[in-house]
Formats: structure tokens, sequence, C-alpha cells
């Protein structure tokens, strides 16, 4: 991989002890920084900074390493890329143009101006300030990941600002290459551009039309090895198209991931990419930490320092400012300012480019690197001071520890209605394991004596450390319909054995269950709206047994339109919904009233409750 400067081992070892050194350096400092509630990722700077030529002098060409640990990033981003449905980037697309862009410029100008009385050239303090406004998706949205909030509103937000920035890595490459002094322009025009075009179009067309047959006869092979090296095959090949042509290897890897996201395989994928995004990762920051110049950062200690100080704090305030302009609460636009708040990895590319391109000098270069990788470094610290200064009062998360997790039925969301279904089971001894995502519903159901955990269900290794491998039944009780689905397709795809109870929350929600095939599924809002109509029946003086024949027709009538809704569509079966009462028509219109002889006969044998088929049926539930 490089050249190991001190160590001289015969040569059929040698090989052996880059990544020998590279695991031991981790296997020590993660645990420690963890311990010290640092995070992993300053743990792995440290580690390159150790093993680095600034401290053991292990390796000497930090720069070789970094361009091999970029696949970690590159990997991170497909499998980002894999949760994000066309659809939901759709949704998204307020806050990836607007918030995003204006993040980009608001952040840019500022901190460009600050540059610029810093003593940098107006062309130098241009790509100083907007490279500065890039934040760090390698950084940033493990931190989320591992609070489980990258898809809390407040993650889904920061995110979005990280997507607009990655993806204005290359017009920023372009606009160094614009404002270059002279001769030291480079030169690219409409030919690199119709290359560019060409390699987003190969990338689209081959994970829209190739990829999944290719899964599918992969799959049939029933060969997991191969899957796996398919998945990886996807994720280089990607990467590797958009490189040639110039373009982001991640923004490759991330569009192929999202083209993938509505393929039956997106499990299956993820589940194969992990390890080597965990790793690769890893092995980004620890050749960040190589990268750190100790001798420039000491003798510029003062600078840098006050470098760092102010980029975090700006882009802290001028994030947090926007946020709250945009809509969000103040915890959580707190939260989106304290975890954009550092430099980010394209900084590192845009400085080199800019240096070389004579825009900015090589010192000014490598003193910008070093903000930003000092930035990287703390923002695990800055972010963990805006969550404790969001939730003053709060504790800590509790960890998603299930090692006394034994229940062979497991309950997902324990709201209002997962505590009712909990107690039926439990009052019959039926061992349960319940989880949920929210602190303080984990809280307020141990103060009733609930033993509650602490997970996301959405996650695979959550739900395997669960026990779901081994449950008997998954009770899915989460609120949103979005969140249930991508459970119900986690489970379906890694616990198929397991029966599958699904709470659904409307009747778009349950067509979504039926099309899955799950074991069951009930509409909350149907059955409480059954029960209530049954009542004012009784309310109103209707017989029991006319209530009971009333309720088995409308079942019968919404099993029926549910069934022609599954077959046709949204719109189908709505000849069953009642919306007036069915009377009988005679076939001669009498010319008088008729009348009983008896009055007390007459009042016998007035009806008191209509037919079934007259009461009125309930449309949208």
């Amino acid at each position: 991989m490089q050249t190991i400067v001190p160590i001289s081992p015969p040569a059929d070892g040698a090989a052996l002890i880059a990544p020998i050194v590279f695991l031991a350096a981790a296997v020590i400092a993660v645990p420690i920084f963890r311990r010290l509630r640092l995070g992993s990722v300053v743990g792995y700077l440290a580690a390159g900074i150790a093993i680095g030529p600034q401290g053991l002098g292990f390796f000497s060409d930090s720069e070789a390493v970094l361009a091999f640990a970029e696949l970690g990033v590159v990997m991170l981003l497909f499998i980002i890329g894999l949760e994000l449905k066309l659809s939901r980037l759709w949704s998204m697309r307020r806050d990836i143009v607007g918030l995003g862009l204006v993040q980009l410029f608001a952040c840019g100008a500022a901190l460009g101006l600050i540059a610029h009385m810093a003593g940098l050239g107006p062309r130098g303090a241009i790509i100083a300030g907007l490279g500065l406004a890039l934040s760090s998706t390698a950084f940033a949205a493990p931190l989320m990941e591992e609070r489980g909030e990258l898809t809390a509103p407040y993650g889904q937000r920061a995110f979005a600002i990280l997507l607009m920035q990655d993806l204005a890595i290359v017009p920023l490459l372009a606009l160094v290459a614009l404002i270059a002094p002279g001769e030291k322009a480079p030169t690219g025009g409409i030919g690199q551009t119709l290359i560019e075009l060409a390699a987003v179009a190969a990338v689209v067309l081959s994970a829209r039309y190739l990829l999944n047959p290719l899964f599918r006869i992969l799959a049939n092979a029933q060969a997991r090895e191969i899957m796996t090296a398919a998945a990886l095959l996807v994720v280089l090949g990607a990467a590797m198209i958009m490189k040639a042509a110039g373009l982001s290897m991640a923004m490759g890897a991330f569009l192929a991931g999202v083209l993938l996201a509505e393929s039956s395989f997106r499990h299956e994928l993820e589940a194969d990419i992990e390890p080597f995004r965990g790793l690769l990762l890893g092995l980004f920051f620890i050749a960040v930490g190589m990268g750190i110049d100790l001798e420039l950062v000491v003798a510029n200690a003062a600078f840098v320092a006050l470098g760092v100080l102010i980029l975090m704090l700006v882009k802290t305030a001028l994030i947090y400012g926007l946020a709250r302009i945009s809509g969000s609460p103040h915890n959580d636009a707190l939260r989106i300012g304290s975890v954009l708040s550092q430099g980010g990895e394209f900084a590192f590319v845009l400085f080199s480019a800019a240096a070389a391109a004579s825009v900015m000098t090589e010192k000014n270069s490598s003193l910008l690197i070093a903000i930003v990788t000092i930035s990287l470094a703390l923002t695990p610290l800055a972010y963990a001071l805006a969550n404790r200064a969001a939730r003053p009062t709060a504790d800590h998360e509790p960890d998603a520890d299930f090692s006394d997790a034994h229940g062979k039925v497991i309950i997902i969301g324990f709201g209002r209605f997962g505590q009712v279904v909990a107690q039926f089971l439990m009052s019959q001894g039926v061992e349960v394991t319940a989880i949920d995502h929210n602190v303080e519903q984990i809280r307020a159901a141990a103060r009733f004596g609930f033993r509650v955990y602490y997970g996301d269900g959405t996650r695979l290794d959550v739900l395997r450390a669960a026990g779901a491998a081994d449950a008997s039944l998954i009770a899915l009780c989460v609120v949103k319909p979005d969140v249930a689905l991508r459970i119900v397709d986690v489970i379906q795809a890694h616990f198929p054995l397991a029966k599958l109870y699904v709470r659904s929350r409307d009747r778009r929600h349950a067509l979504d269950l039926l099309k899955r095939n799950v074991d069951y599924q009930i509409r909350e809002t149907y059955e409480s709206a059954v029960a209530f109509g049954v009542d004012a029946l009784k309310a109103l003086g209707f017989s029991p047994e006319a209530v009971r024949n009333v309720e088995a027709e409308m079942r019968r009538r919404d099993e029926e339109r549910l069934a022609l809704q599954l077959a046709e569509g949204m719109m189908a079966g709505a000849h069953l919904m009642h919306t007036k009462p069915v009377v009988p028509e005679p076939l001669i219109e009498p010319r008088h009233q008729g009348r009983a002889l008896n009055p007390e006969a007459e009042a016998a044998t007035k009806p008191t409750e209509p037919l079934p088929s007259s009461v009125g049926g309930v449309a949208g539930n």
C-alpha cells in the first residue's frame, strides 16, 4: 500500500505489516476515545496522527492511504442512497435546493470575507469561503446515524444540506479553473461537459435496466459470496465511471444507491456493503489524521486555533439562523448547526486544486486544510454540547443493549397501541421484547413497570440483536406508515419465518401492507370508527341483533371494497360505500297513507330500525 519506514520485515511478510498497523491503531485508539465519550471519529484521527509521518512514522505517504480510503466515503454514500427513494428525494427538494443552496452562499460569503480580511487575495478568499462552507458527510452522517437520528426531521434537513454541498463540488472545481490566473487555468469546454453527462447517463441506465436482472440471476445461483462481489462491483463500478469523467466518485455511488432504492435487493445490498463501509470509513479517518502537518500547526498555532473557532461559530450561527427562518424548532436548528459546523473532506480536494492553479499559495492551502481537519476532530464535541444545550434536563439516551432480551414476541413501537397489545400478551405469560426509539416514551413506560429497549426498528442490526431471527411473532405498532413499510421490508427480507402483525394507519397504508402479504394488518381508525358506530346505534335504541347485522354487513362491504382497490386502484369499489339510506320503493305510489285500525297495534308495529344496508359507511378509514 505504501512504504513502511522503520520496519524491514522479510519479503514474504511485508505485505501484512501495513494492515496490521492500521488495525492495531484502530483497535487501541477507538475504544479509548469512545470511553472518553469523544466518539469513534476522533479515535480514528488520533490513530492516524500516531502512526503517520508526524507521529511514530510508520508511514511516510498519507496521500496514498487517503486515495484508497476515500472508498469508505464512496460506500457510505451508496448506503445512504439506498435509503433514499426518488420520491423521498423529491419530497426533500425544498431543503436541498432552498436551504442547502442558501447555506452554501451565506456561509461562503461570510467566511470568504473573513479570509480576505486575514490576507488572502480576492480569488483565494472566494475559494476559501466556499470551500469552508462545505461540511463533511463522512463525519456528520455517522454522528447522526450513531444516535439513530439520520431519519429524524432535523437529520433529514441536515442531510439535504450535505447533499447540496456534495453536488456543489463539481461547479466549485470548475470555478477554480475559471478564476485561475493566466496559463494556469485548466481547460474543459463543451467536450468535458458531454463526457460528464454521458457518465451520469451510463450510471442511471445501468442501475435502472441492468442491475435488477443481474441480481435476480445471481440470487437464483444461491451463492452469497457472489452477491457480495456484485454489490462491491456496483459501488466501485459507479465510482470509477464518475471518476473517469472527472466527477465525484462518491456522487456516482450515491446516484447508483438512489436508483436501487426501489429494488427488492436493496436490503441484501446494504447488508453486503456494510462491513466494508465501516472498515474503509475508519481507514479514511485514519488517513485524514496522518495528513495533519503538526509542524505547520504548531508554528501557526494561534492562527489555526482562531480559524477553527471562527469557522465553527460562524457556520453554527448562520445555519442555525437559516434553519429557524425556514421552520425548524430551536432544538432541531441547534443540532443542524452543530453537526454541520466543521469543514468537509471535499475542501481538501478544492484547496489542493486551488494551490495547483495558483489561486492561493501552498502555505495558505495547508493552513486551511489544517483548520478543516481540526474542525473535523472537534465536531463530535460540538455536537454533544449542542445536544446537551437542546435538552438541558434530559439524561443521555439509553444504549441499545439487548443482552437480556429473550422474548418470543417482539413489539416495535411502544406507544398507546403497543402498550395495550403488550398487556394482552403479558397477561398470559407471553415473553415480550419491546423496542422504541423515543427516549421519553421509554422513560414513561418504565414508570409503569414496562422494560422497553432503546433501538431503531428500521435497522437490521437492531432487529438481529433483539432476537428477530428466533421470534415467533413480530408486532409492528409504529405510528408512521412509511417507517412501518420500511421495517416490513427488512423483516420479510431477513426474518421470513416470523409472523408479521402490523398496525395500519389508514386504508392506503392497509393496501400497501396487503400488497406485501403481511400475516395480519388492522386499521386502527376503521376499528375505532366501527366501535363508535355500533355504540351510536345502540344509543339510538336499535336492538343488539340489528346492530350485529349492521356491523357484519359493513365489514363484508369493506372487505369487498378492499379487494377491489387492491386489484384496480384506490378509487375502485365506490359503489359499496353508503352515502344515504336505501329504502325499497313501491311499484305504485299509494294515494293515502296507511293507518292501523288499532292505535296500540300501530305503535307496536312501528319500525325501530332499518335494514342493515341502510346504514352509512366509513369512506376513508
